[in-house]
This record gives structure tokens, sequence and C-alpha cells, in this order.
């Protein structure tokens, strides 16, 4: 490789790098964590559920339910099982009737126990492992803002994936297998940044064009809207299957008895190894209402085996049908496959527990470059003022970045303790202290200090996380493994993590601090 195409790529990998690097620890950092969510929701709930997505309810129970509070005629009501919990997310159009009162004409999303019938708000059943996921892409953040700033670091993570690979290419194979941990400093973090991002490749690879997909599709996708579809947005978005159009509402009550239950059992049963994972439906109570079932085949069965079946209520036959078998589109395949890599939800736990440890290796790969662009910077031919300001963004970087560890368990016992939280009292207990912790470590101005002690301060806090499980439920890990796994999981995962932590802080060289 000539000089001058080695400088290009080697100051585009450092720019965007750097540019991006605490935010996109951010991302790593709280979506290694995104790959337990259900577990983590239902640990807070103090429940433990199977492990499957498919919505197994008494459907018509549920709507005579939520009617009691929630009138339902002309609505289109949406019915959506997204994680593995007993719970509902339900979605409630406004009402297609022009003599409704303008209370129908809002339209209303909230959350179902599909045991007790309990409704709540989405702000009043907010759970950690949901703030977690959303952290993992800025949605704290006023939208568009977040989505727009997390999918463009991605995007630029990308980048520096890509430049980082031509700079190492010809020594990829070599520098993989060399670590000189008697050399100078800036050899040992470059050789743990080679060694580890070159074993966390492919996975970084997948989330760099996943994430930049989900997050700015819509910037990404200009051109095709341009030049294949004259900027006609709408068909692009209903060939990708986004948008589909809407049963005309004819403002006639049906007088039949609507049999919900009976459609939705023919649903499951349509196909073997069927699961039923979205229920819609439209101009509820009118002669042109329709039930709209959606699901997906077993994983053991297709990777990408999404089918719909649409069903006239009033007649109760099928007016449309895709046949997950058989009727599998490019762009269905494609959108799967997407979200299914990305999620990490097809290899039950051996997948999950394997993309958490790649996560975190991003994580340490973000900060070794960090560490690398400092030290290359601190030398003596470089002004005393340029070398202050690197070391004070540095600091600021780790600061930010290593207290996410200590706060995230803090979290979790003030989530158990004072459960249910709610929205604003994680936002509260993780924001405010996580902004205490960088300021406390910025102005101790240490590194060393802010590395060893976020990690022992993390570490005793994990321990205490299932102490303070079974504290308040009664439920200790020893006892919960046959007959609720996932709190089991939770409590035995912070004990393994804690460990580690706690290993790696103790065996850290003493550095005056």
């Amino acid at each position: 490789m000539n000089n001058r195409n080695y400088n290009i790529y080697f100051h585009t990998h450092t720019v965007s790098g750097i540019v991006i690097s605490v935010v996109l620890f951010v991302i790593f950092f709280a979506g290694s964590f995104s790959f337990f969510k259900e577990e983590i929701n239902n640990w807070e709930r103090n429940q433990s559920v199977l492990l499957h997505k498919e919505i197994n309810v008494n459907t018509e129970a549920i709507l005579d339910s939520i009617s009691k509070k929630h009138p339902l005629h002309a609505r289109t009501i949406s019915l959506n099982s997204t994680d593995n919990s007993r719970k509902l997310n339900v979605s409630l159009e406004a009402s297609k009737d022009s003599l409704a009162p303008q209370k129908e004409k809002k339209s209303e999303y909230f959350i179902l126990d599909t045991q007790t019938f309990k409704i709540a708000t989405y702000e009043d059943s907010y759970s950690l492992g949901e703030f977690l996921y959303r952290l993992h892409f800025l949605t704290q953040i006023p939208y568009p803002i977040g989505y727009y700033l997390s999918g463009f670091v991605a995007l630029f993570f990308l980048f520096a994936i890509v430049t980082g690979i031509l700079l190492h290419w010809q020594k990829i194979v070599s520098n993989f297998y060399l670590f000189r941990p008697n050399e100078k400093l800036k050899t040992i973090w470059t050789d743990a940044h080679t060694s580890l991002g070159v074993l966390g490749l492919p996975f970084q690879f997948i989330y760099a064009v996943t994430g930049a997909f989900f997050m700015i599709k819509l910037v990404l996708l200009v051109p095709v809207v341009n030049t294949l579809y004259n900027g006609d947005q709408d068909k692009l978005y209903k060939d990708l299957e986004y948008n589909s159009a809407p049963y005309e509402y004819k403002n006639r009550a049906l007088k039949t008895p609507y049999p919900i239950n009976e459609l939705v059992t023919k649903a499951k049963n349509k196909w073997e190894n069927y699961e039923l994972t979205s229920i819609k439906i439209e101009n509820f109570g009118d002669v042109n209402m329709h039930l709209i079932a959606e699901g997906k085949l077993n994983d053991n069965q297709k990777f990408s085996g999404n089918g719909k079946l649409i069903f006239n209520v009033a007649t109760g036959k099928i007016v449309k049908e895709k046949n997950p078998y058989t009727q599998t589109t490019y762009i269905n395949v494609l959108k799967s496959i997407l979200y299914r890599i990305h999620f990490g939800n097809y290899g039950g736990y051996v997948l999950k527990i394997v993309s958490f440890i790649l996560g975190l290796i991003t994580c340490f790969v973000i900060i070794s470059g960090v560490k690398i662009w400092l030290v290359a910077r601190d030398k003596k031919g470089v002004p005393e003022n340029k070398r202050r300001f690197n070391r004070r963004v540095v600091r600021i970087y780790l600061a930010i970045c290593l207290s996410m560890y200590p706060i995230t368990a803090l979290t979790f016992i003030v989530c158990k303790l004072f459960y249910p939280l709610g929205q604003s009292g994680i936002y509260i207990t993780y924001f405010v202290g996580w902004l205490l912790l960088a300021v406390l470590f910025i102005v101790k101005r240490n590194d060393a200090f802010t590395n060893k002690y976020c990690l022992l301060s993390g570490s005793i806090l994990g321990f205490l996380v299932p102490i303070a499980n079974g504290i308040v439920t009664g439920k200790w890990f020893w006892t919960t493994y046959n007959n609720e796994f996932q709190l089991f999981f939770v409590d035995v995962f912070w004990i393994i993590l804690a460990s580690i932590s706690l290993y790696v802080a103790l065996k850290l060289k003493k550095v005056k601090c």
C-alpha cells in the first residue's frame, strides 16, 4: 500500500472512530444488555414465563376487558406480543365514526396484562429492560434527533471498520496472534485493539449495517425513491410491506356475533409449526370489519417464514393469504434476516450470551482505540497545550463510558427495591447517577483511578443485585433454577459478570492515583 492511501485510510479510521467513540460505546454497552431485555423485564416484575412470543390468549375476553374503559366501535385495534412476557402491547387508532365523541377520536396506546386484564400506560409499565433497549438507539433524546444520531453513528462505525480492515489487511492474520505485553504502552493498546477488533469483526460489521438500516433508512433510501419510484415514497413503503391500504369504513353496524376467537384459532392452526404474534382488527363493529393475523414459523422450521391471514369477519372467509412456506419474497426475507441477526433472537441463550460477550469486546475495542489515539499524541514533540487538551478529552470520554457499568448495576438494585419505579424513576436514577459519577471521575483527573474504581464499584453493586432480589422477593437464585429460570438467569448473570470484573480490577497494576 502506498503512503498516500495509507494516510487516507489511517486518518479516516482515526477521525471517524474518535468522533463517534462515546456514543458508540453507549450504544454497544446498552445494546449488549438488550439481548436479555425479556429476562430483565420479567426479573424486575418477579415473573418468569415460557420462552415464546406467540399470542395465546382469549382474544374476545381481552377485547371485552378493553371496551370497559375504551370504546372500540369503528376503531382499528392492534394486539402485539413483542417479548417473552405475559404482557400485550395494545394500540387503538382514532375512531372512524364522524359522530364519535372527541375522546374516541384520539389514538391510544397501553400495556395489558393477559392474566389479570389490568391496563397500564406505557410510562407506568416502563421497565429497566425497555430502558436499556431504547438507550441503545438513543430514543431518550427527542425524536428524530436520537434516531438519526444513532443511525449516523452506525454508518460512521461502518467507515471505521472498512478503513481499519484496509489498514491492517496485509498483516491482519499475523497481527491477530501478536500480543506484546512487555513493550511500550502504545504497542500494548495497539495489539489489544487489533486482535479483539479482528475477533469481533463479523459481529461489528453486522451491527453497523443493520443499525444504520433501522435508524436512517429514510435517508439511505432517498436515491432509491428518486430513481426507481420517481419520488413516490408511499409506493416504496408498500413494496417493502411497511404500508397497507386500510379497509373502508362503511358506517353500518355488524349485527351478527363477532367470531373473533374462532378466526384467531383458525389462523393459528392454518399452518404447522406456526406462531401467531400479531392480531389487528380494522373497523371494529362495522360490516366491513377485517381481522389480520400475522405470525411466523417456528425457528426450527424456517429462518424467515412470515405468514399472514386476512379474514372478513362478517363472512368468516379468508380474503387474503400469505403462506410462510411458499410465498416468501426477496424483500420479506431480507427484512426478516436483518431483524433476526440484529436482535439475536433465534439461537436461544447461547447466542445471546455470545452476542453479549462480543458486545463488551467491542466496547473494549472502542476504549483501546481512544487510548491509542491519546498515547500517539502524548509525545514531547507535541505542544503542551495540545497534550493537555487531548488528555482532557480522553479523561471525559473514559469517565462517561466506564461509569455506565456501576450505574447500570445500581439501577438494577433500585428497580427491585422500589418496584414499580416507572419511567421517570428509572430516568432519574440512571441519568442523574451517571452524571454524578462521570463528574466525580472527571474531577479526579486520573484515568487509572477511573478504570479501577468503575470496575470495583460495578462489581460490588453487581453482587448486590441477586441479594436485593432475594431480600425483596424471597426467591434466591439457588431456588429458582427449575421453575423460574429467567429470575435465576439474571441473578447468576450478575454474579458471573461481577466476579470477572472484580478479578480484573484486583489484577490491575497498582498505579499512583
